[in-house]
């Protein structure tokens, strides 16, 4: 079986990385590494969602995989989701592509720029009806959220976007990763370990550590299944 991990940083997924063999190097992005019968190729992308889109075209120009996972951290919008919780990302949005509108936003779909249901989109969000099969993805909170190309740090930008799209929580990469893995026909999973919380108060509270070390364990529990 042959398996991609993308993560935009090695911070987030360096615990994890510990538990493989290094095979060969496949460009400067990308890794190949063995893990008990998996052959595990790792990409890690960079921050935000161009750099993850482009990554992983040129990737699987000249690669197929059985599954994909994106591994990252992400913010909250609910206390709900404790700090360091994983959960199982399973419908994501570019809710920044469109047009304000004073007060209000209008999206592709309003502009009449996209159909709310073209291919990979259904009702204007990225879908994962295709999540790998395992009893510890099943286990996690699922979560509804956004991709960003800036975070939210203002009451007044959280509380337009809790109006627009009512996220759970939100990352730079996650929408991207779905668009890339749905175009190929590839099951995939998105996981997530919070490491704050979206508030305007709340910037200096962050647990980046306990989000990284709950991550990758989950994600090695998922291999050893």
């Amino acid at each position: 079986m042959k398996i991609l991990i993308v993560s935009a940083t090695t911070l987030e997924i360096k615990p994890l990385l510990v538990n493989f063999k290094f095979v060969k190097r496949i460009s400067a992005q990308c890794n190949s590494y063995t893990y008990k019968s998996m052959v595990i190729d790792v990409l890690t992308t960079g921050v935000s969602m161009v750099p993850t889109a482009y990554m992983m075209g040129r990737l699987f120009a000249r690669e197929h995989y059985d599954a994909a996972f994106n591994v990252g951290i992400a913010g909250s919008f609910v206390r709900d989701i404790e700090l360091g919780q994983v959960v199982h990302v399973t419908h994501d949005r570019f809710p920044e592509i469109g047009a304000d509108q004073g007060e209000y936003f209008l999206s592709l779909i309003d502009l009449k720029l996209l159909e709310e249901n073209y291919f990979p989109y259904k009702d204007g969000e990225l879908i994962n009806e295709m999540p790998i099969k395992s009893k510890t993805i099943n286990s996690l909170r699922t979560a509804r959220s956004i991709t960003v190309n800036r975070v939210h740090t203002t009451n007044k930008s959280i509380e337009k976007i809790r109006r627009h799209c009512n996220p759970e929580t939100e990352s730079m990469e996650g929408a991207a990763f779905f668009y890339a893995c749905f175009s190929e026909d590839i099951p995939c999973v998105q996981l997530r370990a919070v490491s704050n919380y979206v508030d305007q108060n709340d910037n200096d509270r962050w647990s980046i550590p306990l989000a990284i070390e709950n991550l990758n364990k989950v994600v090695l529990q998922i291999l050893h299944e």
